[in-house]
């Protein structure tokens, strides 16, 4: 779930606002605002952004894959990269074409 505070600072970029670390229900009551909430922020405000936040983020989850996946970059290496388009043009081949293209089809675009 989206972090209550990065909601609270979407709907209002300078709010000054603190959670409890061990909290896990949203109660505005619980979030101590330093600024005195001016904006009056409410409960069903930050859940609703909370997610929308989540949904965004779900929604690149294909992105994350393409760029590491069990902690390895599946792409491969921009030095490897370059090389293989030096080649690719010398030898009109389609190595680095192909090679891109695996990752995408591995992981595709919603």
């Amino acid at each position: 779930m989206t972090d209550i505070l990065k909601a609270i600072l979407e709907i209002k970029s300078d709010a000054q606002v603190s959670v409890n670390a061990n909290q896990t229900d949203l109660d505005v009551a619980e979030i101590t605002w330093h600024d005195g909430n001016p904006t009056n922020i409410t409960n069903e405000q930050i859940l609703a952004k909370q997610a929308e936040l989540q949904t965004a983020y779900d929604a690149k989850q294909y992105q994350r894959n393409r760029n590491e996946v069990g902690g390895t970059n599946v792409y491969p290496d921009i030095g490897d990269q370059l090389d293989m388009l030096w080649h690719d043009k010398k030898d009109d081949t389609t190595t680095w074409e192909d090679a891109i293209q695996a990752v995408k089809d591995a992981h595709p675009k919603p």
